[in-house]
């Protein structure tokens, strides 16, 4: 464990003295916060008279209505709610952005400055190392996730005095992608990133393909945004599974793929 740890303050005090990486870890976050929180403020002022306007009873699914407006909800609060659930994949970014950039530069960027030689003769096994380095970009980036949703939750308490409508839209759905699937998906991220990094031989090429992870991500935004689904508590604990299971295969998969005698000994 305390090899462990080592490894993670290591990683650390060198990631951050980029400037680029703190602005990252900070900026995205408070963005993603802020669009929802927009979102909130810009219907509460204008979203009964958007709901009358556009009939928004009769133009939302019955699937969308059920899942999103419990009873007790005008047509405007069903339209505030629909409208935040919308960003509700644009928090599951920060744990897939954040860690990846993290990750990928993590072990060809050390290839590149012959720093993981001399970590790797020492007395240290490959899972204490792999996991050093996946929990030394998982953290920052689940623990940036939670501090964003901290905020936008604490923003719509402050916006929202409706008590009911407040619970629908910080409702089941929203504690299980943020605590659940948040930290599965970055410990996806991660793995993936890891796997680019250990075979390619240049850190932008890692970096680069590593941020392929986002498109399903970006692909469920869009889907969600033009109604082909409806993210509701069954369908993100069934995503929850999923990714549990790609990232005990991905898991298995890095340390495969991880030669510690090719790096040591042929590496160029």
């Amino acid at each position: 464990m305390n090899k462990i740890k080592t490894i993670i303050l290591k990683e650390w005090a060198e990631v951050f003295k980029n400037r680029m990486v703190i602005f990252t870890v900070a900026f995205l976050p408070l963005l993603m916060t802020a669009i929802p929180l927009g979102v909130i403020f810009g219907t509460h002022e204008s979203g009964s008279e958007t709901a009358s306007q556009t009939n928004l009873d009769a133009e939302m699914p019955s699937k969308l209505t059920n899942a999103m407006c419990p009873e007790g909800l005008t047509g405007a609060d069903c339209y505030q709610v629909f409208m935040v659930s919308q960003f509700m994949m644009m928090f599951m970014i920060i744990p897939v952005a954040i860690p990846v950039a993290i990750a990928a530069y993590s072990i060809v960027g050390e290839k590149i400055t012959r720093s993981l030689e001399p970590l790797l003769a020492t007395p240290i096994t490959t899972t204490e190392l792999l996991v050093g380095k996946c929990l030394a970009a998982i953290i920052p980036a689940v623990l940036a996730t939670y501090a964003a949703f901290g905020l936008f939750a604490l923003g719509s308490w402050i916006l929202i005095a409706d008590k009911i409508l407040l619970t629908a839209l910080l409702d089941v759905r929203w504690l299980i992608a943020i605590f659940v699937v948040g930290p599965l998906m970055a410990v996806l991220a991660v793995t993936f990133a890891f796997m680019v990094s250990s075979r390619v031989t240049d850190p932008r090429v890692a970096e680069q393909v590593s941020m392929v992870i986002i498109v399903p991500v970006l692909a469920g935004f869009f889907g969600q945004m033009a109604g082909l689904f409806v993210l509701n508590a069954t369908v993100i604990v069934w995503v929850a599974i999923v990714l549990l299971a790609l990232d005990a295969g991905l898991i298995y998969l890095a340390a495969k793929l991880f030669q510690r005698e090719h790096i040591l000994t042929r590496w160029k």
